[in-house]
């Protein structure tokens, strides 16, 4: 029997009503939930209770007007100095123009870029790929390598630091940071300086050798002149490619343009990031003339990007214009001179203004100390070392400030 209209009306309102009812009763449930939680960033940084809010050449100052001495750069990432004021034009000028658009439409600016990095750095010969951060530049890096010699095998040394990429970690030396997923490439660990261990090593399955110009993470450790021109002699004698990874040593830090050019070689392969952007997230391969190209044959979404660009070439004109590769190698020698003539240090080490060196057993409180003592930021690599990586625009009255606090913890 059919129901009246309005019956089934009234059968229609209270179905909604009940339907409304719940989805009310949801949303509040839902929204007391939401308030109740926010999201967490993931812990995986250790962080020291101090937030900067404003930054001036090798100064920084937090949130509560304490002034501080930068002599670590944010790991040797400020190159010319904090909010350089061509530096912050020349993005500020970019930014009201374009910011990004894919690598899919012409950018002059990319070829500006590496028309000035060919001049300043000694290789205008080589081809220029534009990526995000070092991790990246090493990845390609490998990649490309392995691309051209048709294998798979990396050598890298110990204590080594790459990136946290996947080819990139798998030839750092820490397996706290290697998964699983990652251990599957085909690495082998030498130790650093030793030329009989790389002979032996260096096989024709071999496509890429990969060491830093000095490496950083692991403590300022320098390899020798001698070992780097005989890597660059072995690897070509058995078609494998040299990289050298000048992520934190390169752009101008030890008083050259890339640390390996104290041993007056020239790699196939160089990877650059860091003081490559003074801040701004920029990474780049540096690669030898003769490695062909295809199209695809690696690729970024941001890579060089206009901001990207405009920040590098920046950091280049101020770098060329205010002479700071002079300024690294006569600002280190000053620094290094005094570090080595206290007593109470060992093994001060270094290359401009890449410099490390080893505290005694009983002051390993130095680096705090100098933090919330004397507001002096340094970096460290465990155990004992304090690493310095300042802006290259460092002066004496700055490093005196440092050497002065310093006697005063090692007292």
């Amino acid at each position: 029997m059919r129901q009246p209209a309005s019956n089934l009306n009234q059968l229609s309102f209270n179905l909604r009503q009940s339907v409304d009812g719940m989805f009310n009763n949801y949303d509040e449930r839902f929204f007391a939930d939401t308030i109740l939680e926010t999201m967490k960033l993931f812990d995986v940084y250790p962080l020291f209770n101090i937030t900067p809010v404003k930054a001036k050449g090798s100064w920084l100052w937090d949130d509560k007007g304490v002034k501080y001495l930068d002599l670590y750069g944010g790991h040797a990432v400020i190159s010319i100095g904090h909010s350089h004021p061509h530096y912050v034009k020349a993005l500020t000028d970019q930014l009201e123009k374009i910011a990004f658009y894919s690598n899919s439409v012409q950018n002059p600016l990319q070829e500006k870029l590496a028309d000035k990095l060919g001049q300043l750095s000694g290789y205008p010969d080589y081809q220029l790929f534009l990526c995000n951060s070092g991790a990246e530049a090493n990845e390609n890096a490998l990649k490309l390598a392995s691309f051209v010699t048709g294998r798979k095998k990396i050598i890298a040394f110990r204590k080594a630091f790459h990136g946290r990429t996947s080819g990139a970690v798998a030839a750092t030396d820490n397996p706290k940071i290697v998964s699983p997923f990652n251990a599957g490439h085909e690495v082998v660990f030498l130790p650093l300086n030793d030329e009989e261990a790389l002979a032996n090593a260096l096989d024709h399955n071999v496509a890429a050798v990969i060491i830093e110009g000095i490496q950083g993470v692991g403590g300022i450790q320098l390899p020798e002149d001698s070992f780097l021109q005989f890597l660059d002699r072995k690897c070509r004698e058995n078609n494998s490619l040299l990289i050298l990874d000048e992520i934190q040593s390169g752009y101008g830090r030890t008083g050259k343009f890339f640390a390996h050019q104290y041993a007056g070689i020239r790699p196939p392969l160089i990877t650059m990031a860091k003081g490559m952007g003074n801040g701004f997230p920029v990474g780049g391969v540096l690669i030898q003339g003769d490695i062909k190209p295809w199209s695809g044959m690696l690729g970024t979404t941001f890579g060089g990007n206009y901001l990207a660009s405009a920040a590098s070439l920046a950091v280049l004109e101020v770098m060329e214009n205010e002479d700071l590769l002079a300024n690294a190698n006569v600002m280190g020698s000053y620094l290094r001179g005094h570090l080595g003539g206290m007593s109470e240090l060992s093994l001060v080490r270094g290359r401009g203004l890449m410099i490390g060196f080893d505290l005694p057993a009983d002051k390993m409180t130095v680096r705090h100390d100098l933090l919330f003592n004397h507001f002096i930021f340094t970096g460290e690599a465990k155990p004992n070392t304090i690493r310095l990586l300042p802006s290259l625009a460092l002066n004496k009255g700055e490093i005196d400030i440092f050497l002065t606090a310093l006697k005063h913890t090692l007292q």
